[in-house]
């Protein structure tokens, strides 16, 4: 059952997201066959709230857990928290998966 992982960036560390970017995106297209969803969150305005929203297609929350420790972001220190929980995939795209 896919794992939804939302991280927080620590406060004032935009200039890490930043640098880490192009690292970060290598990183998720290294690891594309797991991600059924990923991205940043945002603010209304559309500049960045700090953190982001990755749903992994992985068995065990320790998978999970391994996978937002190898992104880069995570491996220097960007992130003031993580959170993982199950989820369980009622529609994508417009397609119901019940």
């Amino acid at each position: 059952m896919p794992f939804l992982i939302e991280t927080f960036d620590k406060p004032n560390h935009a200039h890490v997201r930043a640098r880490e970017r192009e690292v970060h995106l290598d990183f998720l297209a290294q690891h594309q066959a797991l991600l059924l969803a990923c991205g940043a969150k945002l603010n209304d305005d559309g500049s960045s709230l700090g953190g982001g929203i990755y749903i992994v297609d992985v068995e065990t929350r320790e998978e999970a857990q391994a996978f937002i420790a190898q992104d880069p972001f995570s491996q220097v220190g960007l992130f003031e928290r993580v959170s993982i929980v199950r989820w369980r995939k009622a529609y994508v795209d417009g397609v119901c998966h019940l």
